[in-house]
């Protein structure tokens, strides 16, 4: 929970502290009030007392009152602007850190963990912050000033005092060590609902075109079973601490009251002004000691909150403390343009030895047409995912225009470099907002943005729309069909004017004429653009000018088409599958 501290403002800091000075200040005016108390007793109960002084000691008990409410409400204000506050920084800090964050990091977390941790985990903290900023002023500071007070009125009420204090403390220790260790458990707990329910919603098409609603459900009942009886536990466990403080507080009232008694007894009928003064102590001792148990009854409150606040800013600051594997360089220019070398390349993912990709080498130089084929899981994907540098090679350097990627400032790599993934992702907004998506070299007109749709084939589509290039987009693209969204993803990548575009299988969901309409386009209109293709069709990559064939990680073929066709049984193999024969003797 400290670390989390040095994410507060300046002004958080600053509303802390006046929210400081005010619950002192209340404070300092509830427990004066007892000191009235007495003397109003001794007043009443003394001959010779006049009204006025009674009435002047009850408006003093009055402004009192009303002192301590005013400042009340102050610190509540302040306390919310505060957690709110709080709240606001950390939430900016967690989504900026995912934001730098690469695979390596994604795949540790998982995405339903890092939503939850930015919602659910920040509003327990939020919570807490809220609630525990008073509490955690108020109960101790009164707890002490109240001790102080009654000290050295009683020994023998102090002590009964002090072993109803122990009793409680120990309990609430005992409470504690029980649910503590579960709040962690009801976190993963949690996450895996998440994770489930996210599962089912992105699936939701397949669950009823499979009738698996009730398998989905069961699965779903088994995850929500087991959090549910976590949670009743800590609930339970929670539910014995307040009647337990209630009883012992209402129980420590008695034994004062009824000890005090006897020793107002004790004292001689004859002396009524020293039995007065016990009995006054006697009263102002036993509002004092509820004072006391009053602070531990706050602190039970705090205590139900602060397990799972604390395991909430423990899985917060595991986010803001990961170490951040893919770190940019300074380089931003380049001796060349437009090439991409590998150099004797291997990649294994973090926490697996076997390597996906091994003694990869070829280049890309300006303006040509690299394809990759291979069977799935051959690392297609992977070896591209290198270019961009989602991950970093385990040996080996990758090189774009003669700089390895590792020495380029993010920006500088970016922007030489339009990726189009395997799975087209569309954001909220219009179609123009998702063409001109991000930083980068190329413009921002209406025109840049036409240009763009034409060439990826997607303009046929959008100028039919009522509202064109304005027409909206609904979270993840779900208004659009498959093949429209991977144009729109195409038109995307193409709007930056890279030097190197990848395509990473983004024509499987385009037919065969959009596919050739789309090639033929790119080579007409970017023919100064390298361009790297994975795809699964031969009819896609034919006419590349360097074919590489993977197979299990390794490069078993290069070359052309008609030179593959002749010396690498792999390729033949994929050609046999997919071309009819009269295509094969072409």
């Amino acid at each position: 929970m400290l670390k989390l501290l040095r994410q507060m403002r300046r002004r958080e800091w600053l509303m802390a502290a006046a929210c400081t000075v005010c619950i002192l200040g209340q404070i300092y005016f509830d427990l004066t009030l007892p000191d009235y108390m007495s003397n109003l007793t001794v007043l009443i109960k003394t001959p010779g007392s006049t009204m006025n002084q009674i009435l002047q000691t009850g408006a003093q008990m009055l402004g009192n009152t009303l002192a301590s409410a005013l400042l009340c409400v102050g610190s509540g204000f302040l306390t919310a602007k505060v957690a709110a506050g709080f709240s606001y920084s950390i939430r900016d800090a967690v989504f900026c850190k995912i934001a730098d964050f690469g695979q390596q990091e994604m795949t540790a977390f998982s995405v339903p963990s890092l939503i939850n941790r930015t919602t659910n985990d920040i509003t327990q903290v939020q919570m807490f912050v809220s609630m525990g900023l008073q509490i955690l002023i108020k109960a101790p500071v009164m707890a002490v000033w109240a001790v102080l007070k009654i000290v050295d009125r009683s020994q023998t009420l102090s002590a009964i005092t002090a072993v109803f204090v122990a009793a409680l403390l120990l309990m609430m220790g005992v409470v504690i060590g029980l649910v503590a260790p579960r709040f962690r458990r009801v976190q993963k707990l949690t996450d895996r609902i998440n994770l489930v329910a996210r599962e089912n919603l992105t699936g939701i098409r397949v669950v009823h075109a499979y009738n698996a609603e009730s398998y989905q459900n069961e699965k779903f009942h088994r995850e929500n079973e087991t959090l549910m009886h976590t949670q009743l536990f800590n609930q339970r466990a929670f539910a014995f601490l307040m009647p337990g403080v209630t009883l012992a507080m209402n129980a420590l009232s008695l034994v004062i009251y009824w000890v005090g008694a006897s020793i107002v007894n004790s004292v001689p009928a004859a002396d009524m002004a020293g039995r007065l003064a016990s009995f006054s102590n006697i009263v102002v001792f036993g509002t004092y000691a509820t004072y006391v148990v009053m602070t531990i009854m706050m602190m039970v409150m705090i205590v139900m909150f602060l397990p799972a606040a604390q395991v909430s800013a423990q899985r917060i600051s595991e986010v803001l403390d990961a170490p951040i594997s893919l770190r940019e360089g300074g380089h931003t220019t380049s001796p060349e343009t437009g090439t991409l070398e590998f150099r004797d390349v291997s990649f294994h993912y973090p926490g697996v030895e076997k390597n996906v990709l091994e003694h990869i080498s070829f280049t890309a130089q300006k303006g040509q047409t690299v394809a990759f084929i291979g069977a799935t899981g051959s690392g297609k994907t992977t070896l591209v995912g290198l270019a961009a540098r989602f991950y970093d090679a385990t040996e080996g350097e990758v090189l774009v225009d003669g700089v390895n990627v590792k020495d380029y400032s993010f920006d500088a790599l970016y922007d030489r470099i339009g990726y189009v993934t395997q799975k087209a992702v569309l954001f909220s907004g219009d179609i123009r907002e998702n063409v001109t998506f991000g930083e980068s070299r190329g413009g921002t007109s209406d025109a840049d943005v036409e240009r763009a749709l034409e060439l990826s084939q997607a303009a046929e589509f959008v100028h039919k729309l009522p509202d064109g290039i304005h027409s909206p987009i609904a979270e993840g693209g779900s208004n659009v069909s498959g093949g429209q969204k991977q144009r729109l993803s195409i038109a995307r990548a193409l709007a930056r004017r890279p030097e190197i575009l990848v395509f990473d299988d983004s024509f499987s969901a385009l037919d065969y004429r959009t596919d050739a309409r789309l090639r033929a386009g790119l080579t007409k209109e970017l023919g100064q653009t390298t361009r790297l293709i994975v795809a699964q069709r031969i009819g896609t990559i034919r006419d590349a000018d360097q074919i590489i064939v993977l197979d299990e990680g390794r490069v078993v073929g290069r070359g052309t088409h008609r030179e593959l066709m002749r010396t690498c049984p792999v390729y033949q193999e994929i050609a046999r599958s997919q071309l009819s024969e009269k295509e094969l003797e072409a």
